[in-house]
């Protein structure tokens, strides 16, 4: 159940944590990290409650603290507790490697009373328990909707890193960059576009040698916050998409294979030739899968980056609304990576 007089201490985790990431700076993927990035890498079950955080020295998501763009903003004082505390929060699998040394960090340098068990159970899962009180915080990459809002009075959506979701695949002889156009990934992904070879896809990789061979996609089969994102810039992109599909933790796919958790995703993606998927970008830099190059609303193919992700990212402050609920997919920007998303503690 959940426990009131822990609404203090919650509270002051994470504005410490807030300033722990602040600390942190913007966190980077291995081969671009940040001079001041503490990394960390998924580990191979984030699923399990007994898994412990990662290792520091090793690879993070690219992501930047929602909070500021900053990397020498002091961390936030908060008072620490008389005696030990245990929060316990679950949801989304998209943010995992970086909560995983967060809490890590609060621990060590924040508060030692204090133990944050933290289980990646996918952003469904996170709102679920949150919902009904079974766990301390919750986490989603899918802010919750009104309908979701109306069962849960007084939760908060509090924003902590942007992350970026990337179209990941597995073509023998293929490596990263391959360019992508929005009707492209929409084709894919809607069970239109059937093959490697197809005109759309060779047209724009001049050069690359396709292969004659049919498209495996892969898609989560858990409610899922990336699934969010990503089908919130299919819809953005795509009307046959938004008018079939629509946008949510969990859809009904048209085509493809289901696999639980980025984790789960990569790792098809992986064991099967000529997949695609998407995962947040942490989980195909650490399985070694190549991703593409999507156009975005300005035009030009962007790879995803800190750099891009951020400037996703960049005008959500002027319009962010009240409640904190704001979408950053196929934002302007020549710079800008189009398939970017918050993610949020629910408290």
């Amino acid at each position: 159940m959940f426990y009131t007089r822990k609404a203090n201490w919650l509270r002051a985790a994470i504005f410490g944590l807030v300033g722990a990431g602040m600390i942190l700076g913007t966190v980077s993927c291995a081969g671009s990290a940040a001079p001041t990035a503490t990394q960390t890498k998924p580990a191979s079950e984030p699923t399990k409650a007994a898994q412990p955080p990662a290792a520091p020295g090793t690879s993070a998501p690219t992501a930047a603290p929602a909070s500021s763009g900053s990397t020498t903003a002091p961390a936030a004082k908060v008072a620490k507790v008389s005696q030990p505390v245990n929060l316990t929060g679950a949801g989304a699998t998209f943010p995992y490697p970086l909560y995983s040394k967060w809490f890590e960090e609060y621990k060590r340098s924040i508060d030692p009373n204090v133990t944050i068990n933290y289980q990646s159970i996918g952003s469904g899962g996170g709102k679920k328990q949150i919902t009904e009180r079974t766990v301390d915080f919750g986490a989603t990459d899918g802010a919750m909707t009104t309908e979701e809002l109306q069962k849960a009075p007084g939760m908060l959506h509090v924003p902590t890193v942007a992350g970026a979701v990337v179209v990941t695949y597995n073509i023998p002889g293929v490596g990263k960059g391959l360019k992508l156009t929005p009707d492209v990934v929409a084709g894919i992904f809607l069970g239109q576009i059937k093959k490697w070879s197809d005109p759309k896809i060779a047209g724009q990789n001049a050069g690359v040698k396709l292969p004659d061979a049919d498209i495996a996609p892969i898609h989560r089969s858990d409610g899922s916050g990336t699934t969010n994102i990503f089908t919130d810039y299919l819809s953005s992109v795509s009307p046959e998409w938004k008018s079939k599909v629509g946008v949510g933790t969990s859809v009904n796919w048209p085509t493809g294979i289901g696999a639980k958790g980025n984790e789960g995703v990569a790792g098809q993606v992986k064991q099967l030739p000529n997949a695609v998927g998407y995962v947040e970008l942490a989980y195909a830099e650490q399985n070694k899968l190549p991703y593409a190059n999507v156009q975005n609303k300005a035009g030009a193919f962007v790879e995803p980056s800190l750099k891009s992700t951020t400037a996703a990212m960049a005008g959500a402050a002027a319009n962010m609304p009240a409640d904190l609920r704001a979408s950053i997919v196929n934002a302007a920007g020549a710079d800008a990576y189009p398939i970017s998303g918050f993610t949020w503690l629910l408290v």
